[in-house]
């Protein structure tokens, strides 16, 4: 492996320097912080990244890519898979020693096996100061022990997305903001006939999304801030048992639902309120099915609304671009990362995203996408109203060990659909928790 020097790249003396006005929407000034990493000679790079959820997402980031290889000459290979394979083969990576240069994850993937990270530290300070500062959330996501490990490239937004029409049959003209009206809600809608619905089998995104906002939203938490699993807690249970009331007023099927599943039955007319990315919009938007193209102005976005805790409790995913020790070229690997984080690369990216991804640092607010269609500005606020997933206690092994293992979503389906009481579901998964929070 290649020893990176301080020779090998190139920073301005105003590293503290903070971001410059924005002179034109949706572009940054050149001015403030540089740094510039000198590829090794013959570098080529192999990145491993989730297949697309929008189109012109994809299609922008392999353009940014080209255009990486153009000014550089360092060969880039992608390859996409579905997002629910990226975690397994960047564990078998991180095992063996070999594979991407440069793999997107998920959560704290990175958390795993952070000694088989490159530090990117010099990255990830450079990026928070040339660009207003990372969400707190992605600071967290991104470092361990003080060092970075990865840099967040943004968070997936997961919010409620609904029939406007089904909401007002059903007697509501918008999503309350509390927990209390909502539960009055989707008894309505069930009673319509248009239920709600929200995955509980094993899927990524939006089965962790939901159960871990209603988690935290009653108070509870997997573990404290020393690591201590305290999961068994009254407030758990609370959780739990407002979970099986929402539960019976679902569309039957839930429990073994995969994140596309809600997409169908959305479409389908079968439910008016799910949670999803802004992609069951566009989905819509585009159709050529004069049917599914028509809900499209029907389709509205919400917040999830607030509980107990009076603050929002939100778990949009979070995807992070994390580079190998194994890697020959270390220094392609962190400029690659950095092309791709920069404003004049990131602001046409996320723009292509049409509000799928939303920024990881503060100044790409100002990207015009979040105001260009107010059904887009509910995602512009992920990484800002989101709490990491091992809240509240550290993130490391047993926090993305935990997710991995979908032990807070399991407790969920158990708990709601009757297989087991509140109690006991809490103390099963508090059980299971524990085997990777070790003292």
């Amino acid at each position: 492996m290649t020893k990176q020097t301080r020779r090998d790249f190139l920073r301005s003396t105003a590293a503290v320097a903070a971001v410059s006005a924005w002179g034109v929407p949706g572009s940054a000034s050149a001015a403030g912080p540089t740094l510039e990493y000198k590829p090794e000679e013959g570098a080529e790079l192999r990145v491993l990244r989730w297949r697309r959820f929008v189109q012109g997402e994809e299609d922008q980031w392999m353009a940014n890519t080209k255009k990486f290889t153009e000014q550089t000459g360092v060969k880039v290979r992608v390859d996409h898979e579905g997002f629910e394979n990226i975690r397994p083969k960047a564990a078998v990576a991180a095992r063996v020693g070999s594979g991407p240069d440069v793999i997107l994850g998920w959560y704290d993937d990175p958390h795993q096996y952070p000694d088989k990270l490159l530090d990117v530290s010099e990255l990830g300070e450079y990026l928070g100061n040339k660009y207003g500062g990372w969400y707190d959330v992605c600071k967290k996501y991104g470092k361990n022990e003080n060092k970075w490990i990865a840099i967040p490239l943004g968070a997936v937004g997961n919010a409620l997305v609904y029939r406007e029409s089904m909401v007002k049959a059903a007697g509501f003209d918008a999503i309350p903001e509390d927990t209390a009206g909502f539960l009055k809600l989707c008894q309505a809608l069930k009673a319509k006939g248009t239920p709600a619905a929200f995955a509980l089998g094993h899927a990524v995104l939006d089965g962790n999304a939901w159960v871990h906002w209603l988690l935290w939203s009653h108070g509870g938490m997997v573990s404290d801030p020393k690591g201590n699993v305290v999961l068994d807690s009254p407030e758990t249970v609370a959780a739990l048992e407002y979970s099986k009331q929402l539960y019976d007023t679902f569309l039957p099927g839930t429990l073994s639902w995969q994140d596309p599943s809600n997409n169908k039955v959305f479409f389908d007319g079968q439910i008016g309120l799910t949670n999803n990315g802004i992609s069951v919009y566009y989905a819509a938007l585009g159709s050529k099915d004069p049917t599914i193209h028509a809900m499209a102005t029907d389709i509205h976005h919400a917040h999830y609304p607030v509980g107990p805790v009076g603050k929002p409790t939100e778990l949009p995913g979070i995807t992070q671009m994390m580079a190998f020790k194994y890697t020959k070229y270390p220094n392609a690997a962190k400029a690659y990362i950095q092309f791709m984080m920069e404003a004049d690369q990131y602001d046409p990216w996320m723009e292509a995203s049409i509000g799928y991804v939303s920024q990881s640092l503060k100044a790409y607010e100002k990207n015009p996408i979040w105001t260009s269609d107010p059904k887009h500005t509910v995602y512009r606020d992920s990484a800002s109203r989101m709490l990491d997933n091992g809240y509240n206690g550290p993130l490391g092994a047993a926090s993305a060990a935990v997710m991995a293992d979908y032990v807070i979503l399991d407790m969920f389906a158990s708990a709601a659909s009757g297989d087991m009481s509140p109690q006991e579901a809490a103390k099963q998964a508090a059980e299971r928790a524990k085997r990777y929070y070790k003292s």
